[in-house]
């Protein structure tokens, strides 16, 4: 990794969140199905266990996403959400925990008064937000990017699939920070019953990285977490398996609250399994 990217990555929340053993990157769409349901979600799966909260920005063509996170996106958009009601969400999180924005580059250059990153990228370190994750944007293009995060200190996180180029892995290091996003597996988002037989062979490449690798894609349970720690990850990261119930929460016309408690429930587990794979004197 470059010297610049270790200044940035020195001071980093997301980093410092995987000091203390693997971590649990949990993610839900802001504004579904609303803004404030949003926020009791977030909480609850702070208190389950999460140590980063990847945070949706909803954009209308989520590209990387399967239908699950799809069917989410809409309804945040069908319910209102747009970035400055996103960065408004942010500010209103009463969390200790840092929050990455993950959206599509198209939101983030056409934001403000002139087009390019730097306004988002601003608006967002000052209501909170930790880094971006962005699977839109090649790493080739990422350099407005990159330098917008490294000037208001955010962190900049690039998802790595089995497909990448040893060429565009080295790029994607170089200006990596926080973590690196390991795609467990071909395909888009969404929950699955097993961890993907590609996921060792994708830690086996970053093993001499300098930053963390959280690995997602297709994680929906405890002992899913526990192996794919076993395999050489520094953290999981969950997003389906949580919309899933945020889903069912809509279709059954659920409370807020009973959802907030199954998502607080599933996180635990979650967080539990990853523990798992430490040596027992290590688990907490």
């Amino acid at each position: 990794m470059s010297d610049a990217a270790d200044a940035t990555d020195a001071d980093s929340d997301v980093r410092a969140a995987f000091e203390d053993g693997p971590a649990l990157v949990s993610y839900v769409a802001a504004g579904d199905p609303s803004a404030e349901d949003t926020k009791a979600y977030v909480e609850a799966l702070v208190d389950g266990g999460s140590d980063v909260i990847e945070l949706g920005l909803p954009f209308s063509e989520p590209v990387a996403e399967g239908t699950t996170i799809q069917n989410a996106i809409k309804r945040a958009l069908d319910a209102g959400m747009t970035p400055d009601a996103y960065l408004d969400l942010v500010r209103d999180l009463e969390v200790d925990v840092p929050v990455v924005c993950m959206t599509y580059y198209n939101l983030i250059y056409q934001y403000g008064s002139e087009s390019g990153p730097d306004e988002f990228v601003a608006a967002a370190a000052d209501a909170g937000v930790s880094g971006f994750v962005v699977p839109d944007l090649p790493v080739n293009e990422s350099g407005p990017l990159y330098e917008a995060c490294r000037e208001h200190g955010l962190d900049l996180v690039f998802i790595v699939a089995p497909t990448t180029t040893e060429e565009r892995l080295e790029q994607m290091l170089d200006r990596t920070t926080g973590f690196v996003y390991v795609q467990g597996r071909l395909g888009t988002t969404g929950a699955r019953d097993e961890v993907s037989e590609d996921t060792p062979d994708a830690l086996e490449r970053l093993q001499d990285a300098d930053v963390p690798k959280a690995v997602g894609f297709g994680i929906s349970s405890g002992e899913q977490a526990r192996e794919v720690v076993e395999s050489g990850a520094d953290g999981v990261i969950v997003g389906s398996a949580y919309v899933d119930i945020i889903a069912d929460g809509v279709a059954e016309d659920l409370p807020t609250s009973e959802v907030a408690d199954r998502l607080e429930a599933l996180a635990a587990e979650l967080k539990a399994g990853v523990r798992k794979a430490l040596p027992e004197p290590e688990r907490k």
